[in-house]
């Protein structure tokens, strides 16, 4: 813990020092953005599954398409996804509905990391082989696929903070991009099949089939906990 808190002040203090540094207008244009982001995190609503149902029925058929992009564009936010993935099955369909959400989550993934990663990436890198987080940015870049798969698995962990966090390490983005798309599909295939339960009460197979994802995935990250890491510094 000791060296863990050493590492976050570290990085306070030197990413605070890196501010100072930047010009002005360097330091507005971010400012201005990081307002713009909370600004849609905080006040921007999700759609209703109505409102989009009837946004489809005046669309027609190009409403796919701007689903899909919305889709990518709001997860990009740490806003829930939940309400899309269930609209994409009650909007179109299981079928159609899964391709349409499991596609648009895995895109959103590998876009919130070459973003995050661009922006922040190097001048993140050096500070990875701090030892506080040496070993597990070793785990990430050498199996990110178990831990990555199985965190996608539990209904609690945020979709984007995840892929906010995995920027910040060495996960290589295929990796990444494959363990999200994995990962995701057995909640999202479920939420999207019975996304019509979202209008009554809360189906108990629903429930349950949750329980056991987050189950698979805690056992996953135990699995991975488990494995030798080959390469620690």
């Amino acid at each position: 813990m000791k060296r863990v808190g050493q590492f976050v002040v570290g990085l306070i203090r030197d990413g605070a020092g890196a501010v100072m540094e930047w010009s002005w207008p360097r330091r507005l244009t971010v400012a201005a953005a990081l307002a713009g982001f909370l600004a849609v995190t905080l006040f921007v609503e999700v759609p209703s599954i109505e409102t989009l149902r009837a946004w489809a029925a005046a669309a027609g058929d190009p409403f796919i398409v701007l689903f899909w992009l919305g889709y990518v564009t709001i997860t990009q936010f740490p806003v829930p996804r939940t309400i899309l993935t269930l609209a994409s099955g009650v909007i179109f369909g299981p079928w159609q509905g899964i391709l349409i959400a499991l596609t648009a989550t895995t895109v959103s993934a590998a876009l919130s990391l070459v973003v995050v990663r661009g922006l922040l990436g190097e001048w993140m890198t050096p500070r990875l082989s701090h030892p506080a987080v040496a070993g597990v940015n070793t785990r990430l870049e050498e199996r990110g696929w178990l831990a990555v798969t199985s965190l996608r698995m539990i209904a609690g962990v945020p979709f984007s903070v995840l892929n906010y966090a995995a920027a910040l390490t060495s996960v290589p983005l295929g990796m990444f991009t494959l363990a999200t798309l994995v990962g995701s599909a057995p909640g999202t295939v479920v939420t999207v099949v019975l996304g019509d339960a979202l209008a009554g009460d809360v189906d108990p197979v629903v429930l349950g089939l949750t329980v056991f994802l987050a189950v698979v995935g805690l056992a996953g990250l135990a699995v991975d906990q488990l494995l030798p890491v080959k390469s620690v510094p």
